[in-house]
């Protein structure tokens, strides 16, 4: 059972690699490698368009876009959960921080999980306090 979901919509993402696929194929109309980086842009849109979250009394689920790249963390091995600010430079996308891998769509806000194996992982969100306020409810009804 659901308890939270959101999808947060890259709309950055989409618009600019919207634009870069137009001049490719605008530019490069009769060059097989605007049609090839195009083909390659629009797939990274199909991919990366959205981010979603999705919260049940057992996992903490997230996905982009259509489901392809996706990541589930137990509850059970989450230590602590907080809220937190990127930095700018961080970017969007899956990668590692100085902090730890990071998801994210869009925006500098996200949800930072500690696991009780050390490691650490952010989940970008445009609702940090609804995000927070779910998982740590579900870390206290499973103490």
């Amino acid at each position: 059972m659901e308890i939270y979901k959101h999808t947060q919509m890259g709309w950055t993402v989409i618009i600019s690699m919207g634009i870069v696929i137009s001049v490719c194929l605008g530019i490069l109309l009769s060059n097989w490698i605007g049609f090839l980086v195009a083909g390659i842009l629009f797939i990274g849109i199909i991919l990366f368009a959205s981010l979603t979250v999705v919260v049940n009394d057992a996992f903490i689920r997230i996905r982009f876009g259509v489901g392809v790249i996706r990541k589930s963390f137990k509850l059970a091995d989450i230590k602590s959960c907080s809220i937190v600010r990127n930095k700018w430079w961080y970017g969007w996308g899956i990668h590692w921080t100085p902090e730890g891998l990071l998801f994210n769509i869009s925006g500098l806000d996200a949800v930072q999980l500690v696991m009780n194996n050390g490691k650490v992982y952010r989940i970008g969100t445009d609702e940090p306090q609804k995000l927070d306020a779910v998982i740590k409810s579900e870390l206290i009804k499973r103490r």
